[in-house]
C-alpha cells in the first residue's frame, strides 16, 4: 500500500510538468505496446468453430476480436496503451497467421465482421487503449484473384522467393509498378476510413522498395499526422538505413537491442552495460521487444540457462520499460509463456497457468513508466558498473531517475557523484533511499537479481512529524490499554 501510494502522490506532482513539456514529446514513447497473433489469443466466438481444429499447429485455433474485446480490462491493468494485431484480412484456408492475403477489403470470418472489429475498437478507446493492426503491402496469397488474372502479371515478381514459413503458398507484389502503389495506398486509406483504428505495422518493412515506404508512409501520414506507423523487421540483420532516415515512421524493430538483452537477462552474471551499445542508433525510433512470434521465446532461453523466469523477467523489464523507445511485448509473455518452435511459441494463450507474482510487477513497473515521464522522454545514459551491476540515468523536464539492475550472483554497488548536496534517491520498486555519504557520494546498494527505480527528491531528514504522529497514537493506544485493564481490575474486587 505504501509503495502503491507513493507512486500516485509522485504521479500527482509530475502531472504538471508533463503538460508543461507536452510539446516536445515523441507521442509514441508514451506508449506499451502488446502485440496479438489473433487466432493464437482468446477464443471468444465459438459459433465461428467451424475452420478450427487445435491439434494442428497449421489451422486455425478459434482466437478471434470478440476474444480480444473480453480481455479488454486486463490489458487496462497491465498498464498496456497499444493492441497491435495481426492481420485481419480475409486470408485463404488455414490462413490462420493472416499472411495469405484474398481480399484486402473484408476481415477474416474466422476472426469476426466489421461490427465485432468496430467494436473492438470502441470498447478500447473508451479504456484509453488504441489498436493498430499489421498491414502487409509485400504479397498476397498465390490464390488471390490478382495473382490468377493474365493482365496483372505485371503486378507479381513471381521469380521472387519469399524465404518465411508461409513463403509457399504466397506470391510477392511488384512495389515498383504503379498501379500496385496505388492499390496499396487505397488499401491503407480505405481501413482508415472504414474503422478507427490507431495505426499500422507495416509487416516485413526491411524487404520493401524504399521508395514505395516513403511513398505509402508519406500518404497515410497526409491523411492523419497522428496516425502510428510502425516498422516490422522481418530479417534481424537486414539494413534498415531507409527506415530509420523516413521521417513518417514513428518506430522500427530493434533486433540488435533484442538479441542483446536476451543474452543478458536470460544468463546470470551478464552486465548489462553491454545492452546499453546497441540501443543507442536511432534511438527515438527503437521497437523494443525481447520475443515475437517467429523467434524463440525469452522464458525458454531463461529456462534452459537455469534461471527463476519470475527473477529474470524483472530484471528485463525494468530495463525495457525505462530505456528510450517503446516496448512491445507479444502475447503470454506476462504468465510466462515458454516455447522454442514456431508450433510452441505460436500456441494459444494458457490464461490459467499465469504467475500472480509477475503480473504484479507488470503492474508496478508499467505504473512507473506511465507516471514518470523521465522515463519515457528526454536523455539517456551509463552512470556506471560494478560486475554485472550496472546503473543509468534519464533526465527530462527537470526531472532525473536512475535505474539500477543488478544482474549479479553477489551484492553490488554503484556511486553516483554528480548529485547536488542535499538531496536524496528515492526507490519506488524495493522502498529502498540512498542519502549522501560523507565523501559526497551517493552509493547505491542492490541486492543479487534485484532492481531498482529512483527519482531524485531534497532529502528532509526523517519525517518527525509522521513519526510523532504515530508515537502519538501508539501512546494513546497504550494508555487506554491500561485504563480499561485497571477498570477490570477495580470490577473485579467490588464485586
Amino acid at each position: 500500500m505504501k509503495r502503491i501510494t507513493s507512486i500516485i502522490i509522485a504521479g500527482f506532482i509530475l502531472f504538471g510538468m508533463s503538460v508543461i513539456a507536452a510539446a516536445e514529446k515523441n507521442p509514441v514513447q508514451e506508449e506499451i505496446f502488446y502485440r496479438i497473433l489473433v487466432d493464437r489469443y482468446n477464443n471468444g466466438n465459438f459459433e465461428q468453430n467451424k475452420h478450427t481444429d487445435v491439434e494442428d499447429p497449421k489451422a486455425y485455433h478459434g482466437g478471434d476480436l470478440k476474444g480480444i474485446t473480453d480481455k479488454l480490462d486486463s490489458f487496462e491493468e497491465m498498464g498496456y496503451t497499444t493492441l497491435v494485431l495481426s492481420p485481419i484480412m480475409a486470408n485463404a484456408p488455414n490462413g490462420y497467421h493472416g499472411y495469405w492475403i484474398e481480399d484486402f477489403y473484408e476481415i477474416e470470418e474466422q476472426f469476426g465482421d466489421m461490427k465485432s472489429f468496430n467494436q473492438l475498437i470502441d470498447e478500447a478507446h473508451k479504456r484509453d487503449i488504441k489498436v493498430i493492426v499489421e498491414l502487409v503491402a509485400n504479397y498476397i496469397a498465390a490464390s488471390h484473384p490478382i495473382a490468377n488474372d493474365p493482365t496483372k502479371e505485371e503486378w507479381l515478381e513471381r521469380e521472387e522467393i519469399i524465404d518465411t514459413p508461409w513463403g509457399d503458398k504466397a506470391v510477392k507484389l511488384n512495389q515498383e509498378n504503379k498501379a500496385v502503389q496505388k492499390y496499396l495506398v487505397d488499401v491503407a486509406t480505405y481501413w482508415m476510413k472504414e474503422a478507427d483504428i490507431d495505426g499500422y505495422l507495416l509487416h516485413a518493412a526491411d524487404q520493401s522498395n524504399p521508395e514505395f515506404m516513403e511513398q505509402l508512409t508519406g500518404k497515410i501520414k497526409q491523411q492523419d499526422p497522428n496516425f502510428y506507423l510502425l516498422a516490422d523487421v522481418l530479417e534481424p540483420d537486414s539494413d534498415i538505413t531507409f527506415l530509420l532516415q523516413d521521417n513518417n515512421l514513428d518506430a522500427v524493430d530493434n533486433h540488435k537491442a533484442q538479441q542483446a538483452m536476451k543474452e543478458v537477462f536470460s544468463q546470470l552474471g551478464k552486465s548489462p552495460e553491454a545492452i546499453y551499445e546497441n540501443t543507442m542508433a536511432d534511438r527515438q525510433k527503437n521497437m523494443l521487444f525481447l520475443d515475437d512470434e517467429t523467434m524463440e521465446r525469452f522464458t525458454q532461453a531463461v529456462v534452459e540457462n537455469g534461471r527463476n523466469s519470475l527473477t529474470a523477467w524483472r530484471l528485463a523489464l525494468t530495463y525495457l520499460y525505462s530505456m528510450p523507445g517503446v516496448p512491445i511485448m507479444f502475447q503470454g509473455s506476462e504468465l510466462p509463456m515458454a516455447g522454442t518452435t514456431i508450433e510452441e511459441v505460436q500456441r494459444l494463450v494458457e490464461f490459467n497457468s499465469g504467475n500472480k507474482d509477475l503480473v504484479e510487477f507488470y503492474n508496478r513497473i508499467s505504473s512507473l513508466r506511465n507516471q514518470f515521464p523521465s522515463l519515457r522522454q528526454g536523455d539517456y545514459e551509463l552512470v556506471g558498473s560494478d560486475g554485472a551491476m550496472s546503473v543509468f540515468k534519464r533526465t527530462y523536464d527537470g526531472q532525473t531517475m536512475f535505474i539500477a539492475i543488478n544482474n549479479d550472483e553477489t551484492t553490488r554497488s554503484v556511486s553516483i557523484t554528480d548529485l547536488a548536496p542535499g538531496k536524496q534517491l528515492r526507490g519506488y520498486l524495493g522502498d529502498h533511499t540512498v542519502r549522501e555519504n560523507d565523501n559526497g557520494e551517493y552509493k547505491i546498494g542492490l541486492d543479487r537479481e534485484t532492481v531498482e527505480v529512483f527519482s531524485v527528491t531534497e532529502d528532509i531528514g526523517l519525517n518527525w512529524l509522521f513519526i510523532g504522529f504515530v508515537a502519538t497514537v501508539f501512546l494513546l493506544f497504550i494508555i487506554s490499554v491500561i485504563v480499561i485493564s485497571m477498570k477490570q481490575k477495580k470490577n473485579k474486587s467490588s464485586t
